[in-house]
């Protein structure tokens, strides 16, 4: 067995460990608002349309089970970020629209978002963080 495949299983791992911690440290910046990575997405969806959109179209844009959806959706809504309406097309079909403090809520947990990462890549370095994008962009494909 050669050195690189000796260190393949500990850089998998040590992968894995730094996109749970990333993944740590965003959902923390985000808590202040009530919100989750997950709820934030859903509200990213809606906030790009000004249109209501229905839960499976947001399921099939988060590639993610529509139940996940209700779940999220049913969170946002207790919370006064999203009110559900029936789907004029599907009778039994049901859309989401973004309420004022919803938008509200969303352009903060965004703007909190956005600021972690940059604080992220800075901690980085500009050629180290291109470096990983480089590489990680290799293992997506």
């Amino acid at each position: 067995m050669n050195d690189h495949s000796r260190d393949s299983g500990g850089l998998v791992f040590t992968l894995i460990g730094t996109a749970e911690a990333v993944q740590q440290r965003l959902e923390a910046v985000l808590e202040p608002f009530n919100l989750s990575l997950a709820k934030l997405g859903v509200l990213h969806h809606l906030a790009g349309t000004a249109e209501p959109v229905s839960l499976s179209e947001i399921a099939a844009r988060q590639k993610c089970v529509r139940s996940n959806i209700t779940q999220i959706v049913d969170r946002l809504e207790k919370d006064g970020l999203v009110k559900r309406r029936p789907d004029p097309a599907d009778r039994r079909g049901v859309q989401a629209v973004l309420t004022a403090a919803g938008r509200r809520s969303y352009r903060a947990g965004w703007e909190a978002l956005l600021a972690e990462q940059h604080a992220i890549v800075r901690e980085l370095g500009a050629g180290p963080a291109d470096n990983l994008k480089g590489a990680l962009e290799l293992l997506r494909k």
